[in-house]
């Protein structure tokens, strides 16, 4: 399978919208710790068409961690891709495809779904940035009831804020933010601190230089940080363990926590709601205020993925959301290839460090490769086989040959 990366790549940073019908914010009382991250939420995205504005609207729908690819290619530039000191001249792509399912419906997302594919380092930043907001609210909240717990009130004092516990199990959640908060004491470190390709101190004399990087596992169901030989970490190094390198300011070993980065790959649960919910306005609703429905607002992490992603939504049922604007053509264009490109991951043609599988063996872009048992062995029997046939061609042409001389020779007697 032939693919232009480049051409794909155009296609991942193309933003071309699908918008969908407005819906209200609905009053549900889901235990979800969303209230500060309203200041940060944006109203829905709305496009210019001829003086007109159409509404993107993704509140109905959830994002779906769906599979981590990486992919290496030709680069094409001086230098290879590999960074400084790295004979290589191929460069690694990293991947993400999500889909955006209809609410309730991660679990099985079969239709009236969009997928998705944006590059991996744009999907943990959007993804972490929103988790670490939400688990902020949340111990915030937690410790907030827990010390309410503790000072044992008479409960003779009206606290309007009463509602944020109803729901808050404090026997669970107050010792999980307590790991989460001296999480270095205990001796771990966060995961989510190497997503982006750093230098590990080795403490080697010798010049050897290691690199930690975020990258796929488990056939892509998974993001773990692993050891890299390279500064751009394409080259990877199974032969090491990250943990092995882990020691604080101390010289004490340490332990990873995947704690937070492993809620942006939640397998078969929706990552994230697109729609922000307003605990406060739904409580009010709770108790018969009837305050005026404010306009749904969609979480920064939809927002963005969104806009960065390339989009194959036609296929799973959202022909009819495509907006007819200037660059229709072109998202028409780009989808095709958006969606190819998705199938072929999907399809298990590269491995997990990006290499192209070929027939269950494994071969590099850059010309080295590593046969398998059944290749040598085709191999063996196509040499055998053309010297065979060499030696037989050179046995028949002998033959020709002397009863060509033979009948000459007669002809000969026969005029003499």
């Amino acid at each position: 399978m032939k693919l232009s990366l480049a051409l794909l790549c155009a296609a991942v940073g193309y933003s071309a919208a699908s918008p969908f019908a407005p819906k209200k914010s609905r009053n549900t009382r889901k235990a979800k710790m969303n209230a500060k991250l309203m200041s940060n939420a944006k109203t829905l995205r709305k496009l210019d068409q001829q003086d007109e504005e159409q509404e993107v609207d993704l509140s109905g729908y959830s994002i779906k961690f769906e599979k981590c690819q990486f992919v290496k290619s030709y680069n094409g530039e001086e230098g290879g891709g590999g960074g400084e000191g790295v004979d290589t001249i191929l460069t690694t792509q990293r991947f993400v495809i999500f889909r955006l399912c209809p609410d309730s419906s991660c679990s099985s997302c079969n239709y009236n779904y969009g997928e998705y594919i944006v590059d991996m380092e744009t999907y943990l930043e959007a993804a972490l940035g929103y988790k670490e907001e939400v688990q902020e609210q949340y111990c915030e909240t937690c410790n907030q009831c827990y010390e309410k717990e503790q000072e044992d009130d008479d409960g003779d004092e009206e606290d309007e804020e009463a509602w944020k516990c109803q729901n808050m199990d404090t026997s669970s959640c107050y010792a999980e933010c307590q790991n989460i908060e001296n999480m270095e004491e205990n001796g771990y470190m966060d995961a989510s601190e190497f997503i982006e390709c750093q230098e590990l101190d080795v403490g080697d004399d010798d010049g050897v230089q290691l690199f930690a990087g975020a990258m796929c596992a488990s056939s892509g169901t998974r993001i773990k940080i692993g050891i890299f030989s390279d500064e751009d970490c394409s080259i990877y190094d199974e032969s090491k363990d990250i943990e092995d390198y882990m020691k604080n300011g101390d010289g004490y070993n340490m332990k990873l926590s995947y704690h937070l980065l492993k809620q942006t790959y939640s397998e078969g649960e929706c990552v994230a709601n697109c729609l922000v919910e307003d605990e406060e306005q739904n409580n009010q609703n709770d108790e018969g205020d009837d305050e005026e429905e404010k306009e749904a607002e969609i979480n920064e992490m939809c927002e963005e993925l969104y806009e960065a992603a390339g989009k194959c939504e036609t296929n799973h049922g959202f022909e009819q959301g495509i907006v007819d604007y200037d660059n229709y053509d072109n998202q028409i264009r780009n989808e095709e290839l958006v969606c190819d490109f998705i199938s072929s991951l999907k399809a298990g043609q590269y491995d997990q460090t990006g290499e192209i599988v070929v027939s269950g063996g494994r071969t590099t872009l850059g010309g080295s490769s590593t046969a398998t048992g059944g290749q040598k062995f085709a191999l063996t029997f196509f040499i055998l086989g053309s010297v065979g046939l060499a030696g037989y061609s050179a046995m028949l042409h002998q033959q020709l040959t002397k009863g060509a001389k033979a009948d000459l020779a007669g002809q000969g007697g026969a005029l003499a």
